[in-house]
């Protein structure tokens, strides 16, 4: 089992895209809950994530394992993109 590193309530980038959901990697989501690793997940540990557009607005809540997210730091600016556009940035 996997430590979580991000907070609930606290944001992190994706670090994989994740095309089935329209995301991609680099999109900022909310964590909404930490999920401990089960047998299923071949024991790594996840979140739930609540991914927003621009002005707010929930356009998924997915589940992915803790690899797939990294937390935000103060070296990074956040960028928009028009939803439709799923190709690496």
């Amino acid at each position: 089992m996997t430590q979580a590193n991000i907070a609930r309530s606290q944001r992190g980038a994706l670090t994989r895209d994740l095309p089935e959901h329209n995301l991609c990697k680099g999109d900022v989501a909310v964590v909404v809950e930490y999920l401990p690793g089960t047998s299923a997940s071949g024991g790594e540990d996840g979140y739930a994530l609540e991914v927003c557009n621009a002005v707010g607005e929930t356009i998924a809540v997915i589940i992915v394992p803790v690899s797939a997210v990294k937390p935000l730091t103060g070296n990074e600016v956040l960028q928009v993109r028009p939803l439709s556009v799923t190709e690496q940035r």
